[in-house]
């Protein structure tokens, strides 16, 4: 028998050093959680593996040291996602069935090209009147998105 409860994945972004507690019991009932870049410091990540779920991270431009590749591209019932900092060019969006990106620091949630581009917000800063925020991706076995921005 198939578990029937759909894959909850958070998706946070642009923490920028700053990982408030509150958060941290929040996500850590995640499946899993993708960071899409803008760390800054090891040391949050840590903070964020010990939660517990598996970390999938992405190199953002505020993290020029650090060893994470700039882009992942991963497979999740049956959808194609692709993890990025910096969002593409619409020429340049590719074949995956769903990109997320960070940097702007504004939630989104579109299709251009076919392609749904999804943006939690930023964890760490607020921008353009934005408030800070993150996201829960959740996927059931039909391969239906519920994407869902929430304030910090």
């Amino acid at each position: 028998m198939k578990n029937s409860s759909p894959l909850r994945i958070a998706v946070i972004a642009d923490t920028h050093d700053l990982f408030p507690e509150t958060l941290g019991t929040e996500i850590a009932m995640a499946d899993e959680i993708w960071h899409l870049g803008d760390v800054c410091s090891s040391a949050v990540l840590e903070k964020i593996r010990q939660l517990g779920p598996p970390v999938t991270i992405v190199k953002g431009n505020n993290d020029l040291f650090q060893p994470w590749p700039m882009e992942i591209s991963l497979k999740r019932n049956s959808l194609d996602f692709r993890l990025i900092h910096i969002p593409p060019a619409l020429s340049k969006l590719g074949s995956a069935d769903v990109l997320l990106h960070g940097h702007t620091h504004v939630p989104r949630d579109e299709v251009i090209h076919g392609v749904r581009i999804l943006n939690p917000g930023a964890v760490g800063k607020a921008n353009k009147g934005a408030p800070r925020s993150y996201a829960w991706l959740e996927l059931d076995e039909m391969v239906n998105i519920n994407w869902r921005v929430i304030l910090l």
